[in-house]
């Protein structure tokens, strides 16, 4: 069944509940199975440089993906998001970052705006999102930042850089959502099971 525009807002709720309903053991356990998933896949032992988030509200951990990446000497990036702006740009990010809330409250590295990259500068973007569907559709926060930020991959007319990567728990995948015209679409999901592919 495929989910009206209506039913958006009442999905993300759902969702957003039994992920915040999983214990702190089921969010490890979901966490290290997506790590080593991931790391195993050429999308990232290739990539160089890397875009990662870093959890709020259940979404599933990257922090032993982001370990694993400084051990293999890839440069990390986390999503910024300027004062006035309503695109993300990506900020470097090390062990030694210090990080600060942005206007959503969502922590950001502190480091000056030349040391920003944009989206298309990147090998491979790891999102979060409240929802997929096994089609590589992404429901998610409802702000739009992504998908105006990636914009540019749906005019492509050949595959390039950056590889697009949604990180869910498995239990966030539903049967089909609902598109927009403006929705980017993603290359692969990881989940603490398996990988899927588009």
């Amino acid at each position: 069944m495929q989910t009206s525009h209506s039913d958006r807002a009442q999905l993300r709720k759902n969702i957003r509940q039994q992920r915040r309903a999983l214990t702190a053991r089921q969010q490890h356990l979901h966490a290290q199975k997506l790590a080593e998933n991931i790391c195993r896949h050429p999308a990232f032992r290739n990539a160089k440089r890397i875009a990662f988030y870093l959890p709020e509200d259940g979404e599933i951990d990257t922090t032993y993906l982001i370990e694993r990446a400084w051990r293999y000497k890839k440069k990390i990036y986390l999503p910024v998001l300027p004062p006035l702006g309503h695109s993300l740009f990506f900020a470097p990010f090390t062990d030694n970052s210090k990080l600060l809330p942005n206007r959503f409250g969502i922590a950001e590295p502190v480091c000056h705006p030349r040391m920003w990259l944009r989206a298309r500068q990147l090998n491979l973007i790891l999102l979060p999102l409240v929802a997929f569907d096994i089609q590589g559709n992404r429901l998610g926060m409802g702000g739009g930042f992504y998908d105006r930020s990636l914009a540019f991959t749906r005019h492509r007319k050949q595959w390039h850089s950056p590889q697009l990567i949604g990180l869910a728990h498995d239990l966030q995948k539903v049967e089909q959502l609902s598109c927009e015209s403006w929705d980017v679409p993603l290359n692969m999901i990881a989940t603490e099971k398996t990988i899927y592919q588009f």
